[in-house]
């Protein structure tokens, strides 16, 4: 009791204050330095801005040699202290995308790069996948070549890669938009894709440390992904 007696007072010293929540996130100055342009004529960015929740902003500026390549910033509580992380697409002139976590301080990890300029990954959600109590990524590593969906789970301020599927994708060159992303209809999350090829959605889980698919319906395009986000 002294001790949390003892925090409480510190907290009141001037100087000292609580940590800073992130509640909105938004990128800005947007950029042609990289020009992939796998989104359309936007979608690559200098800078993200942060609101935090004493109401002050804060800013984020990538080094020339990165880009934000991304439709917008995906908050989510990963590690379980009621504030939410960011989540973002970061890509590199000469080595493509990652995906990156940030926090109020900064970026906290980032998976590697997939390694060669041009190449991109296109996020699905984040989600504790399964069930373990801790918090998993999912994205579909160059959703129009490999199309490949990678899941990482994020523990103790590190991705772990957990599990790959293949033939799998979610976005077409030039859409500005990524359909699908994560449902749960009370038997566990499942990840909304389309199957290669554009004929089925598919619907994914993660279970055992493995991932299994199957086909839950046709493709009549973009909507359709996003439709199935729906339970049945």
């Amino acid at each position: 009791m002294r001790g949390l007696a003892l925090i409480a007072a510190l907290l009141l010293l001037p100087g000292l204050a609580a940590a800073q929540a992130i509640t909105a996130a938004r990128y800005t100055d947007p950029t042609d330095r990289y020009g992939h342009r796998v989104l359309g004529a936007a979608g690559e960015w200098a800078a993200m801005e942060l609101a935090l929740d004493d109401g002050t902003t804060r800013r984020v500026a990538l080094p020339d040699t990165l880009v934000f390549e991304d439709i917008a910033p995906l908050l989510a509580d990963l590690d379980g202290d009621g504030a939410p992380e960011v989540i973002v697409v970061e890509s590199s002139l000469r080595a493509g995308a990652r995906l990156a976590i940030h926090g109020p301080e900064g970026r906290i990890a980032a998976t590697p790069h997939i390694g060669t300029r041009n190449r991109w990954l296109a996020p699905v959600g984040a989600a504790d996948l399964d069930g373990d109590g801790h918090m998993e990524i999912a994205y579909v590593d160059r959703p129009h070549l490999a199309q490949v969906l990678r899941v990482w789970r994020f523990r103790d301020g590190a991705l772990t890669h957990v599990a790959d599927a293949r033939g799998l994708t979610n976005h077409k060159i030039g859409w500005d938009f990524i359909p699908g992303g994560i449902r749960e209809c009370g038997d566990g999350p499942e990840m909304i894709t389309a199957i290669s090829g554009w004929s089925q959605i598919a619907a994914t889980r993660l279970e055992g440390g493995a991932l299994t698919t199957a086909p839950i319906g046709p493709y009549r395009g973009p909507e359709s992904l996003d439709a199935a986000l729906a339970c049945p």
